[in-house]
C-alpha cells in the first residue's frame, strides 16, 4: 500500500513538473515579462539605455537650422512728450505736447517652407512691423513683406525675394506621441544667439492657454520642455527625422524667461492656414457654431451624462451651421468625421481643417443614445470680406447684401447694403438691426457691401455706421475696430 502510494504522489509531481517545464518553453522570450503575486505573465516596458539607442539628433539638427532664419522687425510707436514747464509752451506751442512717433526694433525666428522664399513665423512677431529683415543661417540678409496674418492662431506668412533655398519637409503632427524627441531651433534673446538648438521631449498634446483678450482663438498646442526663449517665437519644433512638426509660440512664465515648458502650434495646422494665407492672402475659417464645454467626471454627473468623453453643446447660434445641422443644447459631440474630439481645444483644431461649404459627419449623444448628423459648415464671423455659402458678405459678425430695388424704394432711398442677419459680432453687439439699410460708413455712402468693407478698413479706430431699419426709422451707431 505504502509503496503504491509513493508511485502516484511521484507520478503525480513527474506530470505537474512536466506540464509546467512545457508551459514556460511555449512562453515566449521576451526579457520583458514578469510574473505576478499569482504567477502569471505581465508585461512591462522600460527605457532602453543601450549605446545603440540613444537619440541621435545631429542629422536633424544639422539639416533643420540650415531653414530657419532670423526675422529683425521695425515698429513705428508713438509716445507722449509733455511738456512741464509753462516757458516751453510759451515758445513752442500746444504742437509740444503732441504725440511723437519713433522706431523700436524687435526680433522672432522663421522657417523656411518653399524654396521660393515663403517662410512661417508667428503673427505676434510681424504684427504692426514697418521694415522686416530676413537673415539666413549663412548670414545672407533680404528685405521680407507679409504675405498674410491670422491672429487666431498666430500665424503669419512672409517672402523673401529669392530661389533654391533650403526648406524644412512638413512632418504629421497628430502622429507625435508623449514623450518623443523634439528639437526648438530659433534664435532666443537677439542676434547673438542666432540658430541655437535645445532638445526636449512632448510634454503634452492639445494644451490651451489663459487668454483674457476676448479675441477668438485657436490652441491645440504642442508643449514641450525643449529651451525657448524670447526671439525663438517663430522658429521651428522639429522631430528626429528632422520634419517640422510645430512653430515655437508662447512660453508662461513670471519672469518672462524659460521655465520649464514651451508651446508650439501644431505643423497641421500651420499647414492649413499657410496654404490659405499663400492663395488667398486670408485665411478661409469654417464655422460650426456652437458654444462648448470640456466633458468631464464633475461635469458629467452634475449634468447626469452617459459617458465622460466629448464635449458639451452649452449653446447653438442662430443660423449657424450647427443649428442647420440639427445639433441642439444639451448635446454631446464625441467625434468629426470619424476622429473622436475629447475637448474643445480638439473641436477647434478638427474645424479649423475644413473651409466654409465642406461638409462633415458629426457624431454626438443625446438622451444617451448615440446619433450622426452631416454639417456644412459656414464661413467664420471674423472672416470680413468673405463670402459666405448663400452669397452674403461677412462683415464684424453680420452677413451683408446689396439692397434690392424694391426695399430701397419703399425705404425712400436710392442705394444702401442690407444686413441680412446681424449674427454675433461686433456689430450685433453695436445694435446692428436685422433688415436694416446700412446708407453711410464714416460719413460716406455705400451701395454694396464691398463698398463696406473698403470704407471701414480705411478708417484709423472707429466704424460709425448710418441706415435706416426695415420700418423706416433711422439708426446710428459705432465700434471699435
Amino acid at each position: 500500500m505504502k509503496k503504491g502510494f509513493l508511485t502516484v504522489l511521484l507520478s503525480i509531481l513527474a506530470g505537474g513538473l512536466t506540464a509546467y517545464a512545457v508551459v514556460r518553453a511555449s512562453e515566449p522570450k521576451n526579457p520583458n515579462l514578469v510574473r505576478d503575486s499569482e504567477g502569471n505573465a505581465v508585461e512591462y516596458r522600460t527605457v532602453n539605455l543601450a549605446d545603440t539607442d540613444y537619440p541621435d539628433f545631429t542629422y536633424a539638427a544639422e539639416n533643420a537650422v540650415e531653414a530657419v532664419v532670423y526675422v529683425e522687425v521695425t515698429v513705428q510707436s508713438r509716445s507722449m512728450y509733455q511738456s512741464i514747464d509753462p516757458f516751453f509752451r510759451f515758445f513752442f506751442g500746444d504742437e509740444y505736447d503732441q504725440p511723437r512717433s519713433r522706431e523700436q526694433k524687435g526680433s522672432g525666428s522663421g522657417v523656411i517652407i518653399r524654396q521660393d522664399g515663403y517662410i512661417v513665423t508667428n503673427n505676434h512677431v510681424v504684427q504692426d512691423a514697418t521694415k522686416i529683415s530676413v537673415t539666413l543661417n549663412n548670414n545672407e540678409q533680404y528685405e521680407a513683406t507679409v504675405v498674410g496674418t491670422d491672429a487666431a492662431t498666430d500665424v503669419a506668412i512672409i517672402k523673401i525675394d529669392a530661389n533654391g533655398l533650403p526648406t524644412l519637409p512638413l512632418g504629421d503632427s497628430d502622429q507625435l506621441r508623449l514623450g518623443e524627441w523634439v528639437l526648438a531651433i530659433g534664435s532666443p534673446l537677439g542676434a547673438q544667439l542666432r540658430s541655437t538648438i535645445t532638445a526636449g521631449i512632448v510634454s503634452a498634446k492639445g494644451r490651451s492657454m489663459p487668454d483674457s483678450s476676448g479675441e477668438f482663438k485657436i490652441e491645440s498646442f504642442i508643449q514641450t520642455d525643449a529651451a525657448v526663449n524670447p526671439g525663438n517665437s517663430g522658429g521651428a519644433l522639429v522631430n528626429k527625422k528632422g520634419e517640422l512638426v510645430g512653430i515655437n509660440t508662447a512660453i508662461v512664465s513670471q519672469t518672462g524667461s524659460y521655465t520649464g515648458y514651451s508651446f508650439a502650434v501644431p505643423v497641421n495646422i500651420v499647414k492649413r492656414v499657410a496654404s490659405d494665407l499663400i492663395d488667398y492672402g486670408s485665411v478661409k475659417r469654417a464655422l460650426l457654431g456652437i458654444t462648448m464645454i470640456t466633458v468631464d467626471k464633475k461635469f458629467a454627473d452634475e449634468m447626469k451624462l452617459s459617458s465622460v468623453s466629448g464635449v458639451y453643446i452649452n449653446e447653438v447660434l442662430k443660423g449657424s451651421a450647427a443649428e442647420e445641422a440639427g445639433l441642439a443644447k444639451n448635446d454631446v459631440i464625441i467625434a468629426i468625421d470619424g476622429q473622436p474630439v475629447k475637448d474643445a481645444s480638439s473641436v477647434q483644431a478638427k474645424v479649423n481643417d475644413y473651409h466654409p461649404g465642406d461638409k462633415a459627419t458629426i457624431k454626438y449623444i443625446r438622451d444617451g443614445k448615440e446619433k450622426t448628423t452631416q454639417v456644412t459648415f459656414h464661413a467664420a464671423a471674423s472672416a470680413n470680406g468673405e463670402k459666405d455659402i448663400d452669397g452674403s458678405v461677412l462683415f464684424y459678425g453680420a452677413k451683408l447684401k446689396e439692397a434690392d430695388s424694391d426695399t430701397l424704394k419703399k425705404l425712400g432711398l436710392r442705394s444702401g447694403v442690407e444686413i441680412v442677419s446681424a449674427g454675433e459680432g461686433k456689430m450685433a453687439q453695436a445694435g446692428a438691426p436685422a433688415g436694416g439699410i446700412i446708407v453711410y460708413i464714416n460719413d460716406e455712402q455705400v451701395s454694396k457691401p464691398e463698398d463696406v468693407i473698403a470704407k471701414a478698413k480705411k478708417a484709423n479706430r472707429a466704424v460709425y455706421v448710418e441706415g435706416v431699419d426695415k420700418n423706416g426709422r433711422a439708426f446710428y451707431f459705432g465700434f471699435g475696430k
